[in-house]
């Protein structure tokens, strides 16, 4: 299951900004930083960029040694483990998670940190760093995208907290199929706009 989206610049915007997209964990009780799923660059007036949002997840995992795994589908509500096998470090399944609407990995290795990160069409959503043995992560995402302007971001990175607090655009996605983003406002001069982010030709799924 994937919502197609467009978006379509119909700002005012002369400053050939980038458009960030990104979801935020919300199973922690702190802001933790987000990383930028999607940078938009170069879109002109009156282009437009299509893309996929898919609403399942994958989670990978990398050890104290450099070591990276594959990415494996992830459901909610299900654990994935960093194991020592008989091969080496890989993560596996480990059942049940202590919660349905989180995706959770543990540490099961006898020592070293691990990272581990979530994955959204083979892009980084979302990360987290020096895990320790028998400690866990936790992933939970509100079927929401946030949207905003930004400026010298790379995708795939995690964003500083000033940036991240300057989108402030929710979008839901629950129950789409498809639908256009327009960007409208921005411009120079007293007059401009704000950067304002609507759904336009919804399909529902």
């Amino acid at each position: 299951m994937a919502v197609k989206l467009n978006f379509i610049n119909q700002s005012n915007d002369l400053n050939n900004s980038q458009i960030v997209i990104f979801q935020k964990n919300v199973a922690t009780d702190f802001d933790e930083l987000s990383v930028a799923w999607k940078v938009i660059q170069y879109c002109g007036q009156g282009d437009n960029h299509p893309f996929t949002f898919p609403m399942g997840l994958s989670v990978g995992s990398s050890d104290s040694y450099g070591n990276y795994t594959p990415q494996i589908k992830a459901q909610n509500g299900e654990l994935y483990k960093m194991a020592l096998t008989a091969s080496g470090n890989q993560l596996v399944a480990g059942g049940p998670g202590t919660s349905p609407k989180e995706v959770q990995v543990l540490n099961g290795l006898p020592k070293g940190a691990i990272t581990a990160s979530c994955y959204k069409d083979g892009r980084l959503l979302a990360t987290k760093t020096s895990i320790a043995p028998q400690q866990k992560a936790v992933f939970q995402f509100k079927p929401t995208i946030w949207i905003g302007v930004v400026s010298q971001v790379e995708q795939g990175e995690v964003m500083n907290s000033a940036i991240i607090s300057s989108v402030n655009t929710e979008i839901s996605l629950l129950g789409i199929a498809s639908a256009d983003i327009v960007m409208t406002g921005g411009g120079p001069g007293p007059n401009s706009q704000p950067f304002a982010f609507n759904l336009d030709n919804v399909v529902m799924a």
